[in-house]
């Protein structure tokens, strides 16, 4: 009889296991993951939204919290703070960085020259001495954009007055005229530069003149992009410097998280793409793995190989 109800024993116990690792295959993988985004009125932040919200539903993380930033360079550094697990990225931001991999290659940000369609400014080399935003310290348009003006020529006794005003302050200085043009790095059509065009009319200025001195300078992490006519109320098509946006994340976060984020970057891609969004996207599975500067986590590349071989 001791034998049998050993036996007995023995097998509710494996019954018990079995049904808790039934349930823990359901359970999130971590309590807790924060996502830093970007700009309030930016593809950043409404990317980093989205993916919390796939990441939740995957049950990647229990809670997925997003942070507002001023963009890819305080990212970094809210990384190597670790006040934060994944991030957003512009690859030239990345060039020199040492302590993060990549997940995956996400979409492109178009670099984006704003000014006033009446005004005088038609071309870059107009905007010697005159008010210009670059974005505020921490944004990586404010990294592309002092790069292409030194290729442009533009600094010392040439440069513009510079101010690192936030997205949404650059677009009210611009349209109260107390700034003579803002760049913005972010997908097409930002949110916030459409509520500007609806309040006085824009153009954006060629940049592409300047590719081949950024690459020369800074390798092939820049390229040619095309900006659509209409993306913004009667802006003409314009070319532009693009930029690849990378998801970014520690080395040491858990190779069972890199995986399962990989799976939402593959097949939960239609759910982040921002609404609006008309520009390339990067979100399949050839041009995921395409994040140079930087090498992609261990545990994303044993999940794309699998996936995709």
């Amino acid at each position: 009889m001791s034998g049998l109800r050993l036996s007995r024993r023995a097998l509710l116990a494996a019954g018990l296991a079995s049904y808790v690792g039934g349930c823990s295959s359901d359970r999130p993988l971590v309590d807790r993951l924060v996502v830093a985004g970007g700009e309030r009125g930016g593809f950043y932040l409404e990317f980093a939204q989205l993916l919390a919200t796939q990441l939740t539903a995957a049950k990647v993380a229990r809670t997925v919290e997003v942070r507002s930033t001023e963009g890819s360079l305080q990212n970094l550094e809210l990384l190597r703070l670790r006040q934060a697990d994944l991030a957003i990225c512009l690859a030239d931001a990345t060039a020199h960085s040492r302590e993060v991999v990549a997940l995956g290659r996400v979409y492109e940000n178009y670099l984006q020259c704003v000014v006033p369609a009446a005004g005088p400014v038609r071309q870059l080399p107009d905007l010697v001495g005159k008010r210009v935003s670059s974005g505020p310290p921490g944004a990586g348009a404010a990294l592309t954009t002092n790069r292409l003006l030194i290729a442009a020529g533009m600094h010392a006794e040439r440069a513009p007055v510079i101010a690192n005003l936030h997205l949404s302050d650059a677009a009210d200085a611009l349209a109260a005229g107390r700034i003579d043009a803002m760049f913005w790095s972010g997908g097409v059509p930002t949110r916030r530069l459409s509520d500007l065009s609806a309040q006085i009319p824009v153009r954006l200025l060629p940049l592409d003149r300047w590719l081949s001195t950024l690459r020369t300078a800074y390798g092939v992490v820049y390229q040619r992009a095309q900006i659509p006519a209409g993306t913004y109320g009667g802006v003409e098509e314009v070319s532009t410097i693009g930029v690849p946006n990378l998801l970014i994340c520690r080395p040491e976060l858990s190779r069972a998280v890199a995986s399962k984020i990989v799976d939402v970057l593959v097949k939960h891609a239609a759910g982040l793409v921002p609404a609006a969004a008309i520009g390339a996207h990067y979100l399949d599975p050839n041009s995921l793995i395409g994040t140079s500067p930087l090498n992609l986590h261990p545990g994303a590349t044993t999940r794309y190989r699998t996936l995709h071989g």
